[in-house]
């Protein structure tokens, strides 16, 4: 519907214009997530106002007209100030008669207006004008019969609309300034008003999503010009589509319902957000050409407290594959990041110690955003002496040492699991050598990674041979191993039995239905550092 507080309202929302990227894409994504728990339209922000004007001004005009060719009144036009005098101002003007008069300063703007009729069901056209160059007294006509469909929908006759969002961009002299108009189920009609801007200054983004019977659709794609679009014609054909595949498991084995969400890593965006029961899969079918992909699964949450949120960020999809993410399975343990840039897992800062590790991230290594648990402790001892103890969020503490060079060791535990599942205890426990530092440096830890393969309540087949995968993450992937040894338990960690590492995995035979299996980790790095972790009652057996 029209955002501002004019008597007509179309079916349109919109953000301000000026927002950052990252907290654009945060409001829309939770206008999505909003839509779905109440089951309406999405709902919308209020206009930006008028910046104060200076002395110096034009007239600016804008008259608009509607597809009959007559005035109307069902309209939102924003003019946002890009560059110039100009360059901060940003309004909304409006007359019930359709001819609308502002006076701003001299400089370059965006402006943009939806148009709507008196019936919903005949859409709104979003008119968008990447140049105006306001250098004396100026009339500008939005005319929505200028305007094009947008006809972007999946080759899936049941497939039903959700929404959509049609974003452009615009940069003129180091200023970036964006116009965007959100769409519910009604038609959308759009057209370039003005001259043409400058080559590839002007950016647009078009993402629309829908639900079928079995499988969704996010169909996105980008523009660079010197030009919005008029009109927007596609029709993707399955097999030019990528297939994203989200598992949420249950391995305390209670069902429950979550929410999983699919959306483009890059560019405004709103996302597609689809409640799914867990355990349960959902399909989401997405097109290549809107880049890489974003996945995160929240599960069920108790009253007053916060959904666990799961996130796969930044996946590369390819036109008839799929890619598969699990959230929320076992086996349960540390995991850090290995992308570049990304922060250590522990860092020394003059005398300052602090571990930052996802003690409980799940099977795949993505980390809650709030895990949960019974219990967490982490220490630090200095020379075999207890510097301190930490309780609280598994895997983070900060400790404060003294600064000569000396041996330590940092033990985080945390116990974690309800139902089946309850009584899985995480410890990870790390040696290494530091001294104070001039600055943030990282610490050596390593983790060590168990994947084997597990159905959706957290269980594999018993009594069958195993294979588990082991990988090495942290400093011991970078300078190399020494020794890594791997022990299995089958009676809750009563007893160990040592297995070898062949091939990246280790193997067994699995014991009877309704057993836990437990694993070890022994690792020594190339440079001397140790970690020694257990993964006590890791998963189930069936």
């Amino acid at each position: 519907m029209n955002v501002s507080s004019t008597p007509h309202e179309p079916t349109t929302g919109k953000t301000p214009a000026t927002a950052g990227r990252a907290g654009r894409r945060t409001v829309l994504r939770s206008l999505a997530l909003a839509a779905v728990l109440a089951g309406t339209t999405l709902p919308a922000l209020p206009p930006a106002t008028a910046a104060e004007h200076t002395p110096e001004t034009y007239t600016l005009t804008i008259r608009h007209v509607d597809r009959t060719g007559a005035a109307t009144g069902g309209y939102l036009t924003h003019v946002t100030g890009i560059s110039g005098p100009g360059a901060a101002e940003e309004v909304a003007p409006y007359d019930a008669t359709g001819t609308v008069t502002v006076r701003l300063p001299q400089g370059r703007y965006l402006l943009d207006s939806t148009l709507s009729g008196a019936d919903p069901a005949a859409g709104t056209d979003w008119i968008v004008q990447p140049r105006l160059d306001l250098n004396g007294d100026t009339t500008v006509t939005v005319d929505a019969r200028t305007t094009a469909p947008v006809d972007v929908r999946p080759a899936d006759p049941g497939a039903r609309p959700l929404n959509g969002l049609g974003f452009v961009e615009v940069t003129h002299e180091g200023r970036t300034r964006s116009a965007n108009v959100v769409t519910a189920r009604e038609a959308l009609r759009v057209a370039h008003l003005g001259p043409a801007a400058e080559p590839g200054s002007v950016r647009e983004w078009f993402d629309t999503y829908w639900s079928g019977e079995s499988t969704d659709y996010a169909l996105g794609y980008t523009f660079t010009s010197d030009r919005a679009l008029t009109g927007l014609v596609r029709h993707p054909a399955p097999e030019d589509l990528a297939t994203v595949r989200i598992r949420a498991a249950a391995p305390d084995g209670a069902p429950a319902t979550g929410f999983v969400s699919v959306q483009p890593s890059a560019g405004p965006t709103i996302g597609l957000v689809r409640p799914l029961r867990q355990p349960g899969t959902a399909t989401v079918l997405v097109t290549p050409e809107r880049g890489r992909w974003d996945a995160e699964y929240s599960g069920p949450a108790a009253p007053e407290s916060p959904p666990n949120r799961y996130t796969a960020g930044g996946f590369a999809v390819r036109a008839g594959a799929t890619t598969t993410h699990t959230f929320g399975n076992a086996v349960f343990g540390p995991a850090l990041d290995n992308t570049p840039g990304a922060r250590p897992a522990g860092t020394r800062d003059g005398d300052a110690l602090a571990l930052d590790v996802p003690l409980l991230a799940d099977g795949e290594g993505h980390a809650p955003s709030a895990p949960r648990f019974h219990g967490a402790t982490t220490t630090l001892h200095r020379d075999g002496v207890l510097i301190g103890t930490r309780h609280g969020d598994p895997g983070r503490a900060r400790f404060t040492a003294p600064p000569g060079r000396a041996a330590y060791r940092l033990t985080a535990t945390a116990t974690h699991g309800d139902g089946p599942a309850a009584g899985g205890r995480v410890t990870a426990s790390w040696t290494f050598v530091s001294a104070r530092t001039s600055g943030p440096t990282g610490l050596p830890l390593s983790t060590v990674r168990f994947t084997p393969a597990l159905d959706l309540d957290g269980t594999a087949p018993a009594g069958t041979p195993v294979r588990v995968p082991v990988t090495v993450q942290g400093a011991a992937a970078g300078t190399g191993v020494r020794s890594l040894t791997v022990s299995v338990s089958t009676d809750d960690g009563v007893t160990w039995t040592r297995v070898p590492v062949l091939d990246g995995a280790v193997g067994f035979r699995a014991p009877a239905p309704g057993r836990t299996v437990s694993l070890r980790a022994e690792l020594t790095d190339a440079d001397g550092n140790t970690l020694t972790q257990t993964q006590r009652n890791a998963y189930r057996t069936r």
